[in-house]
């Protein structure tokens, strides 16, 4: 499994793992807390998420800039991974769901910090024709947190926790163990800094060519590609308990855990394009499914279908914008691929609730799969065929 990618990308893995398990033990239950707890509708629940993401990724777009400009990428990891562990358990002191929506906020400073950054440090760290690997051996990672996470969250609920508040308390303890793995075990050699753009303005840093085709095909996927919350809230009005939802996200991640990896290294040999198509085909399928699903079957089922798409697309994305730009960009172009994702995230969330509510969801996921197919079409024709060629 190891073979190739080296110590920093493992270690960066281990710390995704212990930061998802933190994370993925209190978001399963996040959409029943709002609800139940506090009182939040839809609508809310989409406002809480889209801005959550909007906020991350303009950070990421700025740390992605300044890691290109420093001789360690490490710094801003590390500092992102700590802010996100302070803040996440604090959900366990909310009121009211405007409290909810601030500690999100914070988290997602920590993570826009942190991860164009990270995905640099990790293309930095292996070999061009083993990214495919790396980033799918990271996302593997990332997954068997959000397995573990929800099946620890079942377990203590079940056993020794009697509500959920005490339970968010507890997550942080791996986020802490995930912030000591890369004080002490991700290693970084000294790099020579980039030089800094003609032009101040941000948008000076934004590389030019198939890196700006590939964003803008990027941006229309993710307008339909709404928070994962909106599928677990479609699991619970079609009868899954909330005691089998911790179970349904661990099995989506399971998926996702098992399937990262193998599409990943597929991508190295067969090229990105291609996979990342399937992949986009997938979800649009997987919608439609949602949007027709009338039983708890059809739910658990469809979870499975929808947590390839994430092992087809996950790494396999990453990869191709790491192919796309040269290594003195690199860090600029994973800021400009997050902040691509991330622009889409608010309204994408916020139309999605606001479609459902006034439409049904079968409107709302029928539209998020439209927008899918269409990028699918667009990445084939304008995209060309791309192998890893840069050092």
């Amino acid at each position: 499994m190891f073979q190739g990618i080296g110590r920093t990308v493992v270690m960066l893995g281990l710390v995704s793992l212990f930061t998802d398990i933190s994370s993925e033990m209190i978001y399963p239950l996040l959409p029943l807390f709002l609800s139940t707890v506090l009182g939040a509708g839809p609508a809310f629940l989409g406002i809480i998420e889209g801005v959550a993401e909007s906020t991350a990724a303009l950070l990421k777009l700025a740390s992605g800039i300044m890691s290109d400009r420093v001789s360690q990428r490490k710094g801003l990891v590390l500092a992102g991974y700590a802010v996100s562990a302070m803040a996440r358990p604090l959900i366990a002191a909310a009121s009211s769901p405007l409290f909810v929506l601030g500690v999100r906020f914070a988290d997602r400073i920590g993570k826009g910090v942190r991860t164009s950054p990270r995905d640099a440090l990790v293309a930095d760290s292996v070999s061009p024709a083993l990214r495919g690997r790396a980033y799918g051996f990271h996302r593997s990672m990332d997954h068997a947190g959000a397995l573990i996470g929800p099946l620890l969250a079942t377990a203590l609920l079940t056993t020794f926790v009697s509500d959920l508040r005490t339970l968010f308390w507890l997550s942080a303890i791996p986020g802490a163990i995930a912030v000591l793995l890369i004080v002490f075990g991700v290693r970084e050699a000294r790099r020579e800094p980039a030089a800094l753009p003609r032009s101040a303005h941000p948008l000076g840093a934004l590389p030019g060519g198939q890196v700006r085709v590939y964003l803008a095909i990027l941006l229309v996927f993710t307008l339909g590609n709404s928070s994962d919350a909106f599928l677990l809230l479609k699991a619970g009005q079609l009868g899954v308990a909330p005691g089998r939802i911790a179970l349904l996200w661990s099995l989506f991640h399971l998926v996702k855990m098992l399937s990262a990896m193998p599409f990943g290294a597929l991508s190295d040999r067969i090229g990105r394009r291609g996979v990342i198509v399937a992949g986009w085909g997938v979800y649009a399928l997987a919608y439609l499914g949602f949007a027709l699903a009338s039983t708890e079957l059809h739910i658990w089922l469809l979870f499975c279908g929808y947590g390839l798409f994430y092992g087809l697309t996950e790494g396999v994305e990453k990869a191709l914008m790491a192919d796309l730009a040269g290594p003195e960009e690199r860090g600029s172009a994973f800021g400009w691929y997050h902040c691509a994702i991330g622009i889409g995230a608010l309204p994408s969330s916020v139309l999605f609730g606001l479609v459902w509510q006034k439409a049904g969801a079968g409107a709302a996921f029928g539209l998020g799969a439209g927008l899918a197919a269409i990028a699918a079409l667009l990445l084939v024709v304008m995209v060309r065929p791309m192998r890893p060629l840069h050092s």
